[in-house]
């Protein structure tokens, strides 16, 4: 099975501002994302990512949200984690502004193994101990390896 550690680097961890508004995040994420990326330009990714929250918001509660989308032309799948300062109406389930943000990008084909992959990232965010451990890690790094289980 696929694990976090190859989908997640600690590049790719952030513990900053990435706007003031939902929209502006993602804007932010697929601008990060891309850098990495061959042939893949962040409006793309943006695109799919905008087209991914109109089927239904990716705040799935407790301040967290796991935005993710399929992409054609990638051929492993991406992840980015950021821990914002100020939490962000996010159109949660629960009504909660986020302040968590899981990304994941996988290939078009994607594949059951980036299911538990999503679903490895909800079960750790679930975990209301776990959760306050994420929430009061102080570096990126200090962030990824928690995240990673390190």
């Amino acid at each position: 099975m696929i694990q976090l550690s190859q989908v997640l680097s600690a590049e790719q961890t952030y513990m900053e501002s990435f706007g003031a508004s939902k929209k502006r995040i993602l804007q932010t994420l697929a601008e990060r994302l891309s850098q990495t990326l061959d042939n893949i330009s962040d409006l793309e990714l943006f695109d799919q990512l905008i087209a991914r929250e109109r089927l239904g918001s990716t705040g799935i509660g407790s301040g967290v949200a796991v935005p993710h989308c399929r992409l054609e032309g990638l051929e492993e799948p991406i992840a980015a984690l950021v821990k914002i300062p100020e939490p962000v109406d996010f159109d949660s389930i629960d009504k909660s502004p986020v302040d968590l943000i899981f990304a994941l990008i996988v290939p078009s084909e994607a594949t059951d193994e980036h299911l538990q992959l999503l679903a490895s990232v909800v079960e750790q965010v679930n975990d209301p101990a776990n959760l306050t451990k994420i929430r009061n890690c102080k570096t990126p790094t200090e962030l990824y390896n928690l995240f990673i289980g390190n």
